[in-house]
């Protein structure tokens, strides 16, 4: 099962200071044929305008990832951490039993376009943590780059849930293979350019949900750049 949902069919709000579109139903867009998939609950494509962000506001028993695409995103949280986000960063927050944050752009001429993702942790009641890295373009080009995992292997951020987050950077005419294990799911999400995937043509903000396929094979146009969730 191969089931492509176009960018323009996404939720959308449009805040002034913040442009949204939500790949699953989120805040005031509900969706009950799009609730998530799997263990995956949100994709928010944002842009923060300049000197604008998200105040400071609460979580529990969620794992944040972000992953900025443009700009810069500072970030603080009652864990005392504080930095910047920028592209080819990798931010993960586990909220846990609470934890409060705020996400700013400091800009006064740029705005951030970065992807909000939440993934559902394994169980409740996890101690909060935060983790932070950025993964250079040439690790990404021409190979899925793990990103985040259940255990930090191979240099990844780690989250509490039996998910794995790669990113690829596809020239034109470079493809990337995925093999799940039997009974695995795949989410692709088009972050910027175009791919193809079997006879879909996909471009940024297309999502695709995959069950039952043996291999998953993206083939990069016009400078791809695709995030693969490997999920139970």
């Amino acid at each position: 099962m191969i089931a492509v949902r176009k960018a323009h069919e996404r939720g959308h709000a449009n805040h002034g200071w913040l442009n949204s579109y939500h790949t699953f139903s989120f805040a005031n867009y509900f969706d009950p044929d799009h609730m998530g998939f799997s263990v995956l609950r949100v994709i928010n494509d944002d842009t923060v305008a300049p000197g604008a962000g998200f105040g400071t506001h609460g979580h529990r028993d969620m794992e944040i990832i972000s992953y900025v695409l443009d700009g810069a995103l500072e970030h603080k949280d009652s864990m005392g951490n504080g930095s910047a986000i920028r592209p080819g960063e990798v931010q993960r927050m586990s909220a846990g039993t609470g934890v409060t944050h705020s996400e700013y752009n400091g800009s006064d001429e740029d705005a951030v376009h970065f992807l909000q993702i939440w993934v559902l942790p394994d169980r409740s009641g996890h101690k909060p943590g935060y983790e932070q890295k950025a993964f250079s373009e040439q690790e990404r080009q021409s190979q899925l780059r793990l990103l985040v995992s259940p255990d930090g292997r191979h240099g990844s951020l780690s989250m509490n849930q039996d998910a794995f987050l790669y990113g690829s950077l596809l020239a034109d005419g470079e493809s990337v293979t995925h093999a799940p294990a039997a009974g695995r799911k795949t989410y692709v999400h088009m972050a910027r350019g175009q791919a193809r995937l079997g006879e879909h043509e996909l471009s940024a903000g297309d999502g695709v949900a995959i069950e039952g396929e043996r291999e998953v094979t993206l083939t990069g146009k016009r400078g791809a750049e695709v995030l693969l969730f490997d999920l139970p």
